[in-house]
């Protein structure tokens, strides 16, 4: 882990760290949100082992992608994303915890503050209450209606004392712009890149641990099919909506690299070993190519 850390600090400074203050609040929250992902581990005991390689996996994942360093939005939210599921899986089998629930979905109102869109997520995220946390009730339905409006009760308020509200009316109307389906003109090729090697360590992961479930706890399984239908969710969105790829990136990153782990921690035979050790050189030429290789198409 320091080692992953040092390696993830110097591949930021060589993306312009120091001398570009826009990347700062990104860096914050990349040191954040690793913290984030290490305790949620640690909480749920994502890996059966003692392992750091949740967090390694994500500093690794997050410093391959150089075309988010200036991503401050993006940032915001995968930060609250992972807050988001600290506390969404403290609701497991308990039908009377709207504070969990509450706090979860305030974490989603304010990714929702950078990203509205990320409200197209939120009966998807019900579903897996429901079926996977097995704690969807009357009282939690409320609880995460009112924790997902509740940081606009703050930022309503500012903008109508400020003479703003057509600017908290137009966040809410930009829910509904869509770009037309299929369009990904102005999608380049370091992030086409980026996002297939991403869901390719996704869909490894996912393949591993479904075929070795067995060995994990029921609580952890269902965790795990949260991280795999988030998964799979952001990648029908940039599918149909490529426009919003560079943020969706960031939700696709936590689940991938929580797959990715459980596949490099576990793993024993020699193909999958030797699997390991090409996505690891696969990562470096991918990082290596988004931080000094320019676009071509533009």
């Amino acid at each position: 882990m320091p080692l992953t850390l040092v390696y993830a600090v110097l591949v930021w400074v060589a993306g312009g760290l120091p001398d570009n203050r826009m990347v700062w609040v990104p860096f914050g929250c990349m040191i954040l949100s690793t913290y984030l992902m290490m305790e949620l581990n640690n909480i749920n005991v994502l890996i059966r082992i003692f392992s750091r390689m949740v967090s390694c996996s994500f500093l690794v994942l997050t410093a391959m992608s150089a075309m988010v360093f200036n991503d401050i939005q993006g940032g915001i939210v995968q930060l609250c994303m992972i807050s988001f599921y600290m506390a969404f899986f403290q609701t497991y089998q308990d039908k009377t915890s709207p504070g969990w629930v509450f706090y979860a979905f305030f974490c989603l109102g304010l990714a929702s503050l950078m990203f509205i869109q990320i409200v197209f997520f939120v009966p998807f995220l019900w579903i897996m209450l429901w079926r996977n946390m097995m704690a969807l009730s009357w009282r939690n339905f409320w609880a995460s209606i009112i924790g997902l409006i509740a940081p606009y009760w703050f930022v309503g308020a500012y903008c109508v004392i400020s003479h703003q509200t057509d600017l908290f009316i137009g966040h809410f109307l930009s829910v509904a712009k869509f770009q037309p389906l299929f369009v990904y003109e102005h999608i380049d090729e370091h992030l086409i890149v980026t996002l297939v090697f991403i869901l390719l360590l996704g869909i490894t992961g996912s393949i591993h641990f479904l075929r070795n479930s067995f060995f994990d706890k029921i609580r952890t399984r269902l965790i795990y099919y949260v991280f795999m239908t988030m998964l799979f969710l952001s990648v029908i969105f940039i599918v149909l909506q490529p426009m919003h790829a560079q943020v969706l990136l960031r939700i696709m990153t936590i689940s991938s690299s929580i797959l990715i782990a459980h596949f490099i921690a576990l793993t024993r035979t020699r193909l999958t070993n030797i699997a390991v050790i090409l996505f690891m050189i696969l990562a470096l030429i991918i990082t290596v190519y988004n931080l000094w290789i320019p676009s071509l198409l533009f």
